[in-house]
Order: C-alpha cells, then sequence, then structure tokens
C-alpha cells in the first residue's frame, strides 16, 4: 500500500510541475501582447508572431473609430476557426497589395464582440462608412470576392 502512495504522489507531482511549466510558457509568450491581457489562449498565442494577424484592433479602439464616424474595414475572426485559418492567408495579403486598412477582431479574445457586432459565425468582414455598417461579407470566400469587395469601398 505504501508503494501505492508513494507512486501516485509522484504521478501527482509531475503533473502539477507540467501544469505549472504550461501555464509559465504561455505567460511567458503572452508578456508584452497587443491585446493588453494578462493570459491569452493558446491559440492566439501561436498567432502574435505572425504577420497575416498584425494589424489587431481592441474594442476600445474600435468603438471609438466607429463614435468618430470613420470608415474602416473589421475582420472578425477566431484563431480556433479553420475557415478564419484558410482566409486570413488570402485577406490580408490582398489588403496590403490593394493598400487597404483592414483591421482584425479577434473574438476568441473578445467575445463581447459577437453580440455588440452581431456576428453570426466566422471569418466575418465588415465595412463600415462613417461609423455605421455598410456591407459585410460572411464565410470563406474566393480571393476575388475580396479583392471586389475591398475596390468596392476602398478610399478613392
Amino acid at each position: 500500500m505504501k508503494k501505492i502512495i508513494i507512486f501516485a504522489a509522484i504521478i501527482l507531482i509531475l503533473f502539477a510541475a507540467i501544469v505549472f511549466l504550461t501555464k509559465y510558457q504561455q505567460n511567458e509568450a503572452s508578456k508584452d501582447n497587443p491585446y493588453g491581457k494578462k493570459e491569452l489562449h493558446p491559440e492566439t498565442i501561436k498567432q502574435l508572431d505572425d504577420p497575416n494577424y498584425s494589424n489587431l484592433i481592441l474594442p476600445d479602439d474600435l468603438k471609438k473609430k466607429l463614435e468618430d464616424g470613420e470608415d474602416l474595414f473589421v475582420y472578425f475572426y477566431s484563431p480556433t476557426c479553420p475557415h478564419c485559418q484558410n482566409t486570413t492567408p488570402v485577406l490580408m495579403p490582398l489588403a496590403k497589395e490593394k493598400n487597404a486598412e483592414i483591421h482584425q477582431f479577434n473574438l476568441l479574445e473578445f467575445e463581447d464582440g459577437w453580440d455588440d457586432y452581431q456576428i453570426q459565425s466566422t471569418p466575418t468582414l465588415v465595412y463600415f462608412k462613417n461609423g455605421v455598417e455598410q456591407e459585410r461579407l460572411v464565410g470563406s470566400q474566393p480571393k476575388e470576392t475580396f479583392d471586389q469587395f475591398i475596390e468596392t469601398h476602398k478610399e478613392k
């Protein structure tokens, strides 16, 4: 019986050490992150160094831009969404090529965005004119569809 208790204690200590190390690594990876949050979802952490996710917008910044009546594109996505993982590498280089700024709103980190902007699924690309939504594209789309959407709404 004594051997079983010792064995169980060793397993428990190893499990606790793994949990501690994983948490420590996640905290180190998300230190000084652009989200301004102490803890991030592991899938968000994986995207921190990806240049396709470099034009992030925080909820307060988006709200202010809309209240100020700005024209802008906002790409609502989730790092866990497989459609977003396929769309982002198409959309963001296209935006750069078209010289169009597309702000990226991470719904995994800021879940209030689902309700605040009536997002039903990801990915969703929304164009706001004078702070008011004009049009949205929902779901994965061919590159040509994104191209046409950007061209239609891009400032001339």
